[in-house]
């Protein structure tokens, strides 16, 4: 049984930080893109971020470039979301993604984590 566990999430201040951590059992992690979407209140899921299986190759939305990174850690079939200089509009629940390919998200969804940046 695949599974995808979120954690990081929490109450932040404009300009402040967080680290987003998502642990995969049930897949061969290494093999597996990874990324990272969000959702807000009202909103469609929106893409965030993306790292390719060896974790050589990342893609961000523009709306994240410079100020979010993505990364992997394979020994430990963990993938983060480090979040600098977050706004009021990244307000959002984040979702860990497996699978798929560059340009498409995988099958398989964590449940999410709460990340609320207060102005």
């Amino acid at each position: 049984q695949v599974q995808l566990v979120e954690s990081g999430g929490g109450l932040v201040q404009a300009g402040g930080s967080l680290r987003l951590s998502c642990i995969v059992s049930g897949r061969t992690f290494s093999r597996d893109y990874m990324g990272w979407f969000r959702q807000a209140p009202g909103k469609e899921r929106e893409f965030v971020a993306r790292i390719s299986s060896s974790g050589d190759t990342t893609y961000y939305a523009d709306s994240v470039k410079g100020r979010f990174t993505i990364s992997r850690d394979n020994a430990r079939n963990t993938v983060y979301l480090q979040m600098n200089s977050l706004k009021p509009e990244d307000t959002a629940v984040y979702l860990c993604n497996a699978g798929g390919i560059p340009t498409v998200a995988g099958d398989y969804w964590g449940q999410g984590t709460q990340v609320t940046v207060s102005s």
